[in-house]
C-alpha cells in the first residue's frame, strides 16, 4: 500500500516547494515510485511536481471537491506508487479565509482547505520546513507551538532551511531537541534555485522549458545532499483504506456520452463518426496549463475523446471536434502569438457559433473575448479583457444563473478565482454565476459557458457527464 507524508511550513516562502519537489525528484532517482500532490487550487506547483515525479501532479482541495473525496482521490493518484508526497499550501493551518458577517468574522470555515485538514484526512505525518534565517533557540518555541496547536495532527520532523553556518545549524538542532522533534535535514542558504516568478506565482513548467527541468534537478541535488531521505520515507504512513476514486464510477454509467455503433453510420455534422464518442478539443501547451488531471479522465470515462490542441502551434481543431474546453493559464503572456493564429481563432468562433458546447475558465474566458489587452482574440464573446489594478483571489460559493451544457440553473458550487484581469462587460445577458458580495459574472450563450471561476471537475463529475452528453448530441448527424 502507498504510504504518504505531507511537506508543510509555518508560512509561505519558507521553502516547502523546494523541499517537496526536491524530495520527489531525489526519491525518483533512487528508483522509488512517487505520487505528487499539492494542497489547494494551485496549478503551477503540480507542473514542477510532474517533472520531478514523472507522473501527473494532482491537487487535493477539500473546499473544491469535498472532504470525503480527499482520501479516494489520493488513492487514485497514488496507484502504483510507493510513496505519496503532498506539498502543503501557505502555512500549515492556513485555509479558506472566513467571510465576514454582520461586522464580525465567521469561524465556520476556519481551517477549511488547509494543509492541516488534508494531513488529518489522510492520516499522514507532517514534515515542517522552517526558514531559519535570524533564528536559533526561538525555533524550539515555534515548533512547540505548532505541535501543541492541534494535538490530533502528527508533526513528525523538521527540515531546517536557509541555515547560515555549522554553528547556526548546531544551535538549531539543539532547539529542535528541546521541542522533541527530529531534524531530518538542514539546507544551506542558496540563491541558485530561484525560479522565475510573475504576478500569479512561479512561471509554469511548460513555459520555463529546459530551465524548469534544470531547476527541478537542482532541487533534487540539494535535497539529496542535505536531507536524510531514508528517515523521511520511514515516517510516511499508509493512505486511508478507502476505495480509490475512479472516473468511471464518478460519472456513472448513465452519464456516458457514447451512442451505439451502427452499420452505415455517417459522419456527424462536425465530421465525427457516430458511435466512437465525440471529440472534445482541450486547449493546452504553454498558454493554457491550468487544468486538473481528473478533467480529461472524466471526459474519457463519460465517453468523449479529449484531444489536446496547442494554440501556439496548431492552426485548427481536430477533425470531428464536437466540443471545446479552454482551461486557465497565461494567454496574456502569449498575446501576439495567439492573435497571429487566425485560422484557429476562426475555427473556435465557428464551433461556438454552431451551438456546440464550449467550456472556458479564466484564461479560456480571455481567449474567447473580442480583444485581450487590445489584441484581437476569438470574438466569441462581445467583451474586452483588460488588466485590472489588483489581484482577485479567493474561494467563492457560487450559484449557476442560467442553464448551460455544464450546470442546470440553480446549481450551487464551490469555486476559486485567481486573476489580474477584468472583462467589460462583466457578464452577458445570461450570466454564468452569482455569489454574495459581487454582481453576476461570466457568460452563458448558446452552448458557451465562460467565466473567471475555476471549479474542480472531481467535485462536480455530473457537470462533466452533462458536457460530454452535449458533445455527443452535437456530433450526431
Amino acid at each position: 500500500m502507498t504510504r504518504a507524508l505531507v511537506v508543510a511550513a509555518p508560512a509561505s516562502g519558507s521553502g516547502k516547494t523546494t523541499v517537496a519537489t526536491g524530495l520527489m525528484a531525489a526519491l525518483r532517482r533512487r528508483g522509488t515510485a512517487v505520487a505528487p500532490f499539492k494542497v489547494g487550487p494551485d496549478y503551477i506547483d503540480p507542473g514542477y511536481h510532474a517533472l520531478a515525479a514523472g507522473r501527473p501532479g494532482r491537487n487535493l482541495d477539500p473546499v473544491l471537491v469535498g472532504a470525503d473525496r480527499i482520501g479516494p482521490l489520493a488513492r487514485h493518484g497514488s496507484a502504483g506508487a510507493e510513496v505519496a508526497v503532498v506539498e502543503g499550501v501557505m502555512g500549515l493551518f492556513d485555509g479558506r479565509v472566513p467571510e465576514r458577517s454582520a461586522g464580525a468574522a465567521s469561524v465556520g470555515t476556519a481551517g477549511a482547505g488547509s494543509t492541516a485538514q488534508v494531513a488529518s484526512l489522510l492520516g499522514a505525518p507532517v514534515v515542517l520546513v522552517v526558514d531559519c534565517r535570524g533564528m536559533s533557540r526561538s525555533l524550539a518555541a515555534l515548533l512547540h507551538g505548532f505541535r501543541s496547536f492541534d494535538p490530533g495532527l502528527r508533526i513528525a520532523g523538521v527540515v531546517l532551511n536557509r541555515v547560515g553556518s555549522e554553528r547556526h545549524e548546531d544551535a538549531l538542532r539543539a532547539a529542535a531537541d528541546e521541542a522533541g522533534l527530529p531534524v531530518l535535514g538542514a539546507l544551506p542558504r542558496r540563491d541558485a534555485l530561484a525560479v522565475p516568478s510573475r504576478h500569479l506565482g512561479l512561471v509554469t513548467a511548460a513555459e520555463h522549458g529546459a530551465a524548469a527541468t534544470g531547476a527541478v534537478d537542482a532541487m533534487a541535488d540539494l535535497v539529496a545532499a542535505h536531507v536524510d531521505l531514508d528517515a523521511v520515507v520511514a515516517l510516511a504512513a499508509p493512505l486511508p483504506a478507502v476505495p480509490a476514486w475512479t472516473p468511471a464510477d464518478a460519472v456513472g454509467r448513465s452519464g456516458r456520452a457514447t451512442h451505439p455503433v451502427r452499420t452505415g453510420d455517417s459522419p456527424g455534422r462536425n465530421g465525427g463518426l457516430a458511435g466512437v464518442g465525440p471529440v472534445v478539443a482541450v486547449l493546452g501547451g504553454a498558454a493554457f496549463t491550468f487544468g486538473y488531471a481528473e478533467h480529461v479522465e472524466l471526459l474519457a470515462a463519460a465517453g468523449a475523446q479529449p484531444v489536446t490542441v496547442d494554440p501556439l502551434r496548431d492552426e485548427g481543431l481536430p477533425p470531428g471536434t464536437a466540443a471545446l474546453v479552454l482551461p486557465g493559464g497565461f494567454p496574456e503572456e502569449h498575446v501576439a502569438e495567439l492573435a497571429a493564429n487566425t485560422p484557429l481563432l476562426a475555427a473556435v468562433r465557428e464551433l461556438a457559433a454552431s451551438g456546440a458546447p464550449v467550456h472556458a475558465e479564466c484564461g479560456g474566458l480571455l481567449y474567447l473575448c473580442a480583444t485581450l489587452d487590445g489584441a484581437p482574440m476569438a470574438g466569441v464573446l462581445p467583451a474586452a479583457a483588460t488588466r485590472a489594478g489588483r489581484l482577485t483571489l479567493g474561494y467563492r460559493d457560487a450559484v449557476a444563473l442560467g442553464d448551460s451544457p455544464l450546470f442546470p440553473q440553480g446549481t450551487r458550487v464551490a469555486g476559486h478565482e485567481f486573476h489580474h484581469w477584468s472583462v467589460t462587460p462583466r457578464a452577458g445577458a445570461t450570466a454564468a454565476w452569482g455569489w454574495r458580495g459581487a454582481g453576476p459574472e461570466g457568460f452563458v450563450a448558446g452552448g458557451v459557458h465562460a467565466s473567471f471561476l475555476h471549479t474542480h471537475p472531481a467535485g462536480h463529475p455530473e457537470a462533466v457527464a452533462r458536457f460530454a452528453a452535449a458533445a455527443a448530441a452535437a456530433a450526431r448527424p
